[in-house]
């Protein structure tokens, strides 16, 4: 009995510095609709292959743009209503037999403009932030699903399609607490082959499902075949 059960304290500690994870990669992102509108475009010759500055999706956007120039002319208009109002106003307030009265609705005027340009100055800012909202360009990362169709109408917050960042791997395995000290100066090996990657984070804190042990994340510069399984070890 004793031979046995020295033997099993044996076995665990050999294997107790070994773990499997899947290689992810290093993000995944779920890119949402942050307005409203028709889908006009959809690239779904996209999914499933790495971006080049493309665009994925893509809102309708006529009625912004129209209503962008027409707020341009506005402020315009505003502009040269504001200098005129301006000069009325500084030759008013030089004459000395215009009334407090007279000076002061004169200065209403110019106050009323100016708060008019600053609202008509969100309302472009704000039309320019809509329309290139509506316009979702990748630079590089991989289109993994896209979520919307042609002459589809979103929401914001509608999932319009996941990308995920394929320029590094990651592996993420649950540690046992009392083991975190004792891995974080050994070397790494990778199903069997010592590599040169160090732990990125250590989260200090056990999560619901894992309570006894604290998840470790190891980053991987030259990641292959993502989502298969890899052996970890620490020696």
């Amino acid at each position: 009995m004793k031979i046995f059960l020295l033997s099993a304290i044996m076995i665990t500690s050999i294997f107790a510095n070994e773990y499997y994870a899947k290689l992810e990669p290093i993000e995944s992102y779920q890119v949402k609709a942050a307005v409203a509108g028709k889908v006009i475009f959809s690239n779904s010759q996209i999914e499933g292959l790495k971006a080049n500055n493309t665009t994925i999706v893509e809102l309708d956007s006529s009625v912004d743009r129209v209503e962008l120039e027409q707020s341009k002319n506005k402020l315009k208009f505003i502009d040269e209503m504001l200098k005129i109002e301006q000069n009325n106003y500084d030759r008013l307030n030089q004459v000395s037999s215009k009334s407090a009265f007279e000076k002061d609705t004169q200065k209403l005027k110019v106050i009323n403009l100016e708060s008019s340009k600053a609202d008509m100055l969100i309302k472009i800012e704000n039309l320019k932030d809509t329309i290139s909202n509506k316009k979702l360009l990748e630079k590089s990362n991989y289109i993994f699903n896209i979520a919307v169709k042609e002459k589809d109408y979103v929401t914001p917050g509608t999932l319009l399609y996941e990308a995920k960042d394929l320029s590094k791997g990651k592996l993420e395995i649950f540690v046992p607490i009392a083991q975190i000290e004792e891995i974080k100066n050994k070397e790494i090996y990778l199903d069997g082959i010592k590599s040169d990657i160090k732990i990125s984070k250590i989260y200090d804190v056990a999560d619901s499902t894992n309570i006894s042990a604290y998840k470790v994340e190891l980053i991987v510069t030259n990641a292959q075949q993502f989502s298969r399984l890899v052996k970890i070890e620490f020696k």
